[in-house]
């Protein structure tokens, strides 16, 4: 089976996703709901990469679920057509972050672009903790920008 999403580059951070028919409703369009898949996907793949392999909050241990994310949709997609999400660090917070993600077709072309924001969690008690002091070095070496809050 063909793989339908795969890291194409790590810098820029990229990932290359290809459309199944099961994204698409009866009319050959991708659902809506399916674009947060694709955004999580890649944001996995993108945190991951941070991690050196490893879930990023586990490298450093918090947790980090999602606080937000948000979406602009520019374009549609069909079975078959690909996409390319380029993510990239945004805003550094107290105990959040935010994960630019831009999708493009191959030719250049818009299709969304979100953004995606975890918050930190200590793992034994579920609570918003401060980002910790390695993970926060990590944020701002690949191009964080830290915000009071």
């Amino acid at each position: 089976m063909k793989a339908t999403e795969m890291v194409l580059s790590t810098n820029p951070f990229v990932v290359h996703r290809e459309v199944r028919w099961g994204d698409c409703d009866p009319a050959g369009v991708v659902y809506t709901g399916r674009f947060s898949d694709y955004l999580l996907g890649a944001v996995a793949l993108y945190t991951e990469h941070l991690g050196e392999g490893r879930r990023l909050g586990d490298a450093h241990g918090v947790g980090t679920p999602c606080r937000g994310m948000s979406f602009d949709f520019t374009g549609t997609l069909w079975p078959g057509d690909v996409i390319h999400i380029e993510c990239s660090l945004g805003a550094l917070r107290t105990r959040s972050f935010d994960v630019h993600a831009r999708a493009t077709r191959p030719d250049g072309s818009a299709v969304f672009s979100a953004v995606f924001s975890p918050i930190c969690v200590r793992l034994d008690a579920r609570a918003g903790t401060p980002v910790p002091a390695s993970l926060r070095a990590v944020l701002l070496g690949h191009g964080a920008q830290a915000q009071d809050g």
